[in-house]
């Protein structure tokens, strides 16, 4: 079994390492003129440094974000990862407070309550070792490691199942874009995409556990998601653990909701047909 938190030993806390998630246009031109080079857009032109107040430790530092509205979404995976043009915003969701080592995602940095601070500081405080200065973006391999930060604070904080679940999702579509964009002369290529298929599919599963476990125990909207949208991610990520009974019996609930809507009825219409043939291909 791969080991989720690999990596970590770069932040002196790898003794942390076999925690449980759920433990506890062109002008007219002349002749002979030349065009005008257009300036080539990169990653970068999308990156700018937001400044954070740590809750834990009242630090205020400068973490990599994406600008608002400048990015163009293309669509979306059947988990829900979002996929857009130039930039994979994914990797800009975890702030890591350089000084204490305080992490979270973006939509829950800011909730803490002193016995969680507390927390923090005894369990991961008192053996960080900070992070590096970072170029102009962060590459997927920093990323990851962002963000398995981030969900050993989950674990550590004792926060709630949905939120360890969401930042394991947030870790298998990392994987996947790494995987997506690897260049095709890396060495031993096979290999090595066959290496990050293995780790998304860990993470998924943590990610479907702690679903279907926070969808019995805890309130809507969840991670920013309705009922009906957790239900059919729930589906889907069933489907791809290869329970696909159990896929079917979650998709079916969105299908039959009345308070679903027509987009996310449509999307069950999709992921039931790729269910049936998942089924029928294994």
């Amino acid at each position: 079994m791969a080991n989720l938190f690999s990596g970590l030993e770069n932040f002196g806390l790898g003794e942390l390492q076999g925690l449980d998630v759920y433990n506890t246009g062109n002008g007219d031109k002349k002749e002979g003129d030349k065009e005008a080079e257009k300036p080539k857009i990169t990653e970068d032109d999308f990156i700018f440094d937001k400044t954070h107040t740590c809750p834990v430790c009242d630090n205020e530092f400068k973490s990599k974000s994406v600008k608002t509205g400048k990015v163009k979404l293309l669509g979306a995976d059947s988990d829900l990862r979002p996929k857009y043009q130039l930039v994979d915003s994914l990797k800009y969701d975890a702030i890591v407070c350089p000084s204490c080592g305080y992490s979270a995602l973006n939509r829950f940095f800011n909730y803490m309550t002193a016995p969680q601070a507390k927390l923090i500081k005894d369990q991961i405080t008192i053996n960080f070792r900070g992070i590096e200065n970072e170029g102009e973006i962060y590459t997927y391999d920093e990323a990851i490691a962002r963000h398995k930060l981030v969900l050993v604070n989950t674990i550590v904080k004792k926060a709630k199942n949905s939120e360890r679940a969401y930042t394991c999702l947030k870790i298998a579509w990392l994987l996947r874009g790494k995987a997506e964009t690897l260049p095709a002369d890396t060495d031993n290529y096979d290999k090595e995409i066959a290496k990050l298929k293995s780790e998304e599919d860990e993470f998924i599963y943590n990610a479907y556990e702690g679903f279907t476990t926070a969808f019995s125990k805890e309130m809507f909207p969840m991670c920013g998601m309705d009922e009906n949208t957790v239900t059919y991610l729930v589906a889907d990520l069933a489907r791809r653990c290869g329970k696909f009974d159990e896929a079917g019996r979650w998709i079916s609930r969105v299908l039959i909701a009345r308070d679903a809507n027509e987009r996310i009825k449509s999307k069950a219409r999709d992921l039931k047909e790729l269910i049936v043939q998942n089924k029928r291909d294994n």
